[in-house]
């Protein structure tokens, strides 16, 4: 009886761990929905490929050695005294060398294409400012004059820019399918530009333990067609819930919203007053 309990113990955990590590490549950069993600994708695949080059020759070489000379193998010379071997000392540098080469071009090229501040190409993008707050993430349109929170809505196939503070600590935003990991500060901005190539729903988070609700600090990102995009934005437009300094208030306490909320309207440069407050409290930590 305990073998059997045993074997389901494992049997179970085998499952949990597979179905754990699906979910997680259905939301990462393997399955990739745009161009970052796709040439990050590209990129991990080449490096796979190289590191499977190096360890390879390793992992079977190393039991075929200890095999062949094995104390009980007699019928090959041994030589105690051996010191030096050019074609060794070529195995042994050359290749790595070369790999290491290889690879810091490879690098150096994809650092500069998938630079989160590059433009893409695809038109003029979509305008986002991005808040993380303890503990969800406030995006608002400067140009549309709507604002949601833990829910990115964005057009399929059109570049998006994205600016990003913190109203509280670091933390960091970061959507696998789409792009990679960018940090946001108190009094300070960063950017990341994304780009959808398909319709669908992507997962969103925080990256940067901030405390009690961290782990729920998530948010959906929907890419829609053009016409399902304007149809949003004539919603959210007529969703007649402002964006006010009171309802600010609220949002900055700590807390975590039960589910996404859009907003009709957006108080005048929203997002340039989060990141002067912040600068100015810190400036004023600074000269105390």
């Amino acid at each position: 009886m305990r073998t059997k309990g045993l074997v389901r113990l494992v049997v179970g955990g085998a499952l949990v761990l597979a179905s754990s590590g699906c979910a997680a490549l259905s939301h990462g950069f393997v399955n990739a929905a745009g161009p970052v993600a796709a040439d990050q994708r590209h990129l991990f695949v080449v490096l796979a490929c190289v590191l499977v080059f190096v360890a390879g020759p390793v992992l079977l070489l190393v039991p075929l050695f200890a095999w062949h000379y094995r104390l009980s193998n007699t019928r090959h010379a041994y030589r105690p005294n051996w010191s030096f071997s050019w074609p060794v000392e070529a195995l042994i540098w050359i290749p790595p060398t070369a790999i290491v080469i290889g690879l810091a071009v490879l690098l150096w090229h994809h650092t500069i294409r998938d630079d989160p501040y590059r433009p893409l190409p695809g038109g003029p993008p979509v305008e986002v400012q991005a808040i993380a707050l303890d503990w969800k993430w406030v995006f608002i349109y400067p140009r549309q004059g709507v604002a949601s929170i833990d829910r990115l809505t964005i057009p399929v196939g059109r570049p998006v820019r994205i600016r990003l503070t913190s109203g509280t600590v670091m933390q960091s935003l970061m959507i696998p399918q789409l792009a990679g990991q960018v940090y946001a500060m108190a009094g300070m901005t960063t950017q990341l530009h994304i780009m959808a190539s398909r319709p669908g729903t992507f997962r969103g988070a925080n990256t940067q333990y901030n405390g009690d609700g961290f782990a729920h600090q998530r948010f959906d990102v929907v890419a829609l067609p053009a016409g399902a995009y304007d149809r949003w934005l004539t919603q959210a437009r007529a969703a007649d819930r402002p964006l006010d300094a009171a309802t600010w208030r609220r949002l900055s306490a700590r807390s975590v919203i039960a589910q996404p909320v859009v907003f009709s309207s957006v108080a005048p440069q929203l997002f340039d007053r989060v990141v002067a407050q912040a600068g100015d409290h810190g400036h004023r930590k600074d000269h105390r």
